[in-house]
């Protein structure tokens, strides 16, 4: 049994605190000690950290954070700095990254139970974990648990070209599955497609609950995954096949969930509506595991990253305005 090891550097940290909740001018840089880890955690110096639209949630009120001034962010990458009494799978020196709640990445280091954590293989850079942990254990979740893709679904991704879009775009193709996409230019068309779309719906020139219905002769798709909301989680109910399904996983993009008569399900279309979350997901140790290790082999068998944006730590504002006006593709990263 090895002693525990404590860092003499840096006795504080940058983060991003949260004072009142708001648009993204509440988030504000701001220096704080770290005090050594505690039983059982491990102080993690961060070297990127993945922007997520739960943060936008957590920043705005929507999910609140346990406390204020809170520090936002669910997923970053890492190195060990020092561990705690007790702590025998990590040491310091070691690459780590992590996805789910306390919430808290936004910041250059902050300490984390052990168990969070995962190691990260030699093959796995920091900024590849950072972009695709939480994205990746999401698109296990939706394969496997919410419903089982099967090869020769065909599956319909909103927002295809963005950071999730483009994740559950290559998983679904790697599953077998033939995938329509919404997008929102011919250039973040011609992204998705490159990295497997099978068919591109711009959805500012046409309708796309039409435009699906088209491309699957009048049927409609098996399973459509919407991490927009609103308008558009209603319009995705006409292109869902007889007892097909939809997994709503977004809100604030289209300005929140709708309330959805049962009738508009069934009996005509008898569609299955779920609501899952990933967060809940990986609060189970076991299935966090899970996830992080079928992303880990995803990666290895061609799951590609699309980084579209990395920006300072200090600019966590201008990533959440650029998140929010769906104007970028890929994930935005922070840099501590």
């Amino acid at each position: 049994m090895h002693e525990p090891t404590l860092s003499t550097a840096e006795p504080t940290v940058g983060r991003i605190a949260i004072e009142a909740y708001g648009d993204a001018s509440v988030l504000t840089f701001e220096r704080a000690a770290l005090p050594p880890p505690a039983a059982g955690e491990v102080r993690v110096r961060h070297t990127a950290i993945g922007v997520n639209f739960v943060d936008v949630y957590h920043r705005a009120g929507r999910y609140a954070l346990p406390a204020l001034p809170g520090v936002p962010g669910v997923e970053a990458a890492g190195v060990v700095e020092a561990v705690g009494p007790g702590v025998e799978s990590l040491r310091p020196g070691q690459r780590v990254a992590y996805a789910g709640l306390p919430a808290g990445a936004y910041a250059t280091g902050r300490n984390l139970a052990a168990s969070r954590l995962v190691a990260l293989p030699d093959d796995v850079d920091d900024d590849t974990a950072a972009s695709l942990l939480l994205r990746g254990i999401t698109a296990h979740m939706l394969f496997t648990r919410v419903r089982p893709l099967r090869a020769g679904d065909t599956v319909l991704v909103h927002a295809a070209a963005g950071g999730l879009g483009l994740v559950l775009t290559q998983w679904a193709k790697a599953l077998g599955a033939t995938v329509i996409g919404t997008v929102g230019s011919a250039a973040k068309a011609e992204l998705a497609l490159r990295h497997g779309l099978d068919h591109a719906i711009l959805y500012r020139e046409r309708d796309f609950a039409a435009g699906v219905l088209e491309l699957t002769d009048g049927r409609g798709v098996d399973y459509a995954i919407d991490g927009i909301g609103g308008q558009t989680l209603l319009d995705t109910l006409g292109a869902v096949r007889p007892f097909g399904m939809v997994a709503s996983v977004g809100q604030v993009a289209a300005g929140g969930t709708p309330a959805i008569d049962p009738e508009r399900l069934g009996p005509v279309r008898s569609i299955a509506l779920a609501r899952p979350s990933v967060l809940r997901f990986i609060a189970d140790p076991a299935q966090y595991r899970e996830g992080a290790q079928a992303t880990l082999d995803r990666l290895r068998a061609g799951l590609r990253p699309v980084v579209g944006a990395a920006l300072p730590l200090e600019r966590a504002a201008d990533a959440h305005r650029l998140l929010e006006s769906g104007a970028g593709a890929g994930a935005i990263l922070l840099r501590p």
